[in-house]
């Protein structure tokens, strides 16, 4: 099975130094902040659901790059400019919700119209909806127990190159059916692994 963290990890940096410094110093210039490029990446990730919505995925994949690559950089910007801190991280993470949420609603939208209405779409979207969530929660309770909580193969990252992928080729119904199914076990493999690792801190304090 791939190791999908080691890849992480191996990408990260070449895509800092390559892509994510130079992107952020020019942004700068354009008078972005990292809140800026936050808030401008979740309206264009709105409007890419709009377009999922209506069926024209294709539009909505290329909206929805150009959303990811804003939201890949205010961090990058803040870093550039000294501004991290809380609140950056807050507002990144709630945008972060919005996107994966208002994406799966535009294709739930597009399913249950009556020029679709296909129930099987508009299930999967709502099941993919659940999942990302839950493994977004259990990070957080991760870390608010002071534990780690980063384990998952289908980390949000994945699920967003793997959205820009599917709906670049107009197949929303197989985005769907991967979010669905991979999602859920991924939230599984990450519950384990804070599980685990719970159990590892009751233990040492004991």
């Amino acid at each position: 099975m791939l190791n999908f963290q080691a890849i992480r990890d191996t990408l990260r940096p070449i895509i800092h130094r390559w892509f994510e410094r130079p992107s952020a110093a020019v942004l700068v210039r354009l008078g972005f902040t990292a809140n800026r490029a936050t808030i401008a990446g979740l309206a264009i990730t709105c409007v890419a659901a709009y377009f999922a919505g209506t069926g024209y995925f294709q539009i909505a994949g290329c909206l929805l790059l150009l959303g990811a690559v804003f939201d890949l950089l205010d961090g990058a910007i803040a870093r550039h400019l000294g501004t991290v801190g809380p609140r950056g991280s807050l507002m990144d993470s709630v945008a972060d919700r919005i996107s994966e949420s208002v994406l799966l609603l535009g294709l739930l939208i597009y399913f249950t119209s009556p020029q679709t209405s296909l129930q099987i779409g508009s299930i999967l979207a709502f099941v993919a909806l659940i999942g990302s969530l839950i493994v977004s929660y259990i990070r957080a309770r991760a870390e608010g127990l002071g534990l780690e909580g980063t384990a998952g193969f289908l980390t949000r990252p994945e699920r967003v190159v793997i959205a820009i992928g599917a709906l670049l080729v107009n197949q929303p119904l197989v985005l769907l059916w991967i979010l669905a199914i991979a999602t859920p076990l991924s939230a599984i493999e990450r519950f384990i692994s804070v599980w685990i690792l719970a159990g590892k801190s009751s233990t040492n304090k004991d």
